[in-house]
């Protein structure tokens, strides 16, 4: 039967599909086998999160869609380690990990992707001393095009796994992972309103004051938002917000009340300005400390598209300054947030922060406009040094342009012709950023 998909965004969709949810790695070989006679290519697809087209498959292909494949293997707490099938969501496995004593060790800022989607496409949080998701990745089976299933870590099949760690779906389909995790933590988390300037001018002696920090800059506006979170012990204690305070923050205002500017400012542009000036200032200064994930996370409700780009960590306030004369200098009016964060090298193939500590700056605009002149001017100046676009945010390079941004795409792109020679994981997206060949 023909289906039709649409990501969570509503930019990417398709129509003259064939959905498939198989049950384990027999029969998510069996799906691939199936298709590679059928002549069709399959493309897995997590919580359909990601702004790019890397989950979308070409018509007439097969979507592949591990929700019937999305529980828990083992927890070994004794040494820090859970294999989960692929398909579970991230919210359920850190209420999996609470209830056992423990925690990922750092997460980004929603759970609704599963566990395979985020590592696929380089999900990360903030903190100089921590990587991305996939760091924190010890082991991984995948599924290959020709229905064989292999296993990977440091130690078996090394190479595979250096880059499968962000595989970005196109070496092979994985079906369970093992993560690294520790015991269960608390954060104290600080945050309010802070001077652009301010914010600039000590953001490196925040970085190394706090174990992960991040700030929104409101566009139209000089102020920004900064959130300096500290790990603490759980022994420690827990103040966790009020739930009406929680709920007039979290879902009050940063949803249904900026969500109705939102919507505003789409019929009646002339009021994005002043409303973001308004939304600067809306949310006040609040200190609490909570489970890790609880202060982690935070529901995004408005629909939005994204953009976000890497630059070496040496470059990233450069990169924020040009950006903000940019905006400051153009006719756009934009509504939502600037958000900046870091993060620490690591050796993953097509990671972002491969090879160097990073930081990152994202973009964001209501769903349903064109990003073009906006996102455009992100990437035109984080192209200036060298930038890489996150794998599941909108962006307009190809594999010409990519391989000038990390040191090691060729070998990937010869991993993938040795794994999966036919393309048969091929999609629109991936034969523009991985080349067809």
């Amino acid at each position: 039967m023909s289906e039709q998909w649409a990501n969570w965004a509503g930019n990417q969709s398709v129509t003259g599909i064939v959905t498939a949810h198989p049950r384990g790695p027999e029969e998510i070989a069996a799906v691939l086998l199936r298709a590679s006679g059928e002549g069709r290519r399959v493309r897995p697809v997590g919580s359909g999160h990601s702004f790019t087209g890397i989950a979308c498959p070409d018509p007439g292909s097969v979507q592949l869609v591990l929700d019937r494949w999305s529980d828990a293997v083992s927890v070994d707490a004794a040494n820090g380690l859970v294999t989960v099938q692929a398909g579970m969501p991230l919210h359920r496995l850190n209420r999996l990990l609470e209830a056992a004593g423990l925690a990922m060790a750092n997460l980004g800022d929603i759970e609704q992707q599963t566990i395979s989607g985020a590592l696929s496409t380089g999900t990360h949080g903030t903190g100089a001393a921590y990587g991305g998701l996939a760091t924190q990745l010890r082991a991984l089976e995948l599924v290959l095009p020709d229905g064989s299933l292999l296993r990977c870590s440091a130690e078996e099949n090394p190479d595979v796994f250096a880059a499968a760690r962000v595989g970005l779906g196109a070496l092979g389909v994985v079906s369970t992972l093992t993560l690294a995790v520790v015991p269960l933590f608390a954060i104290r988390a600080e945050e309010g309103p802070m001077p652009l300037e301010e914010t600039l001018a000590r953001f490196d002696e925040l970085v190394a004051a706090h174990d992960h920090v991040e700030f929104y800059w409101f566009p139209h506006s000089r102020m920004t938002l900064l959130k300096r979170n500290t790990r603490l012990p759980l022994e420690a204690g827990l103040a966790p917000l009020p739930a009406w305070r929680e709920w007039w923050d979290d879902e009050f205002l940063s949803n249904t009340v900026f969500g109705g500017l939102v919507a505003l400012g789409r019929r009646f542009p002339g009021v994005v300005r002043p409303s973001a000036r308004v939304a600067s200032r809306a949310l006040g200064a609040r200190t609490f400390t909570d489970v890790s994930h609880k202060v982690f996370t935070s529901p995004r409700r408005v629909r939005f598209l994204e953009m976000e780009y890497a630059v070496a960590r040496a470059d990233l306030l450069g990169v924020v300054r040009e950006l903000v004369d940019a905006v400051e200098r153009s006719e756009l009016r934009i509504a939502f947030p600037v958000e900046v964060r870091v993060s620490a090298a690591d050796d993953i193939t097509l990671s972002t922060a491969s090879g160097r500590d990073s930081g990152y700056v994202a973009v964001h605009l209501p769903a349903g406009t064109d990003p073009a002149e906006y996102f455009g001017i992100l990437e035109r100046i984080a192209g200036q040094v060298g930038g890489r676009p996150h794998w599941g945010k909108l962006h307009t390079l190809d594999a010409e342009a990519l391989v000038d941004r990390y040191p090691r795409f060729e070998e990937f792109q010869a991993l993938r012709k040795r794994l999966d020679p036919s393309g048969l994981l091929g999609n629109a997206y991936l034969d523009r950023v991985l080349g067809k060949g």
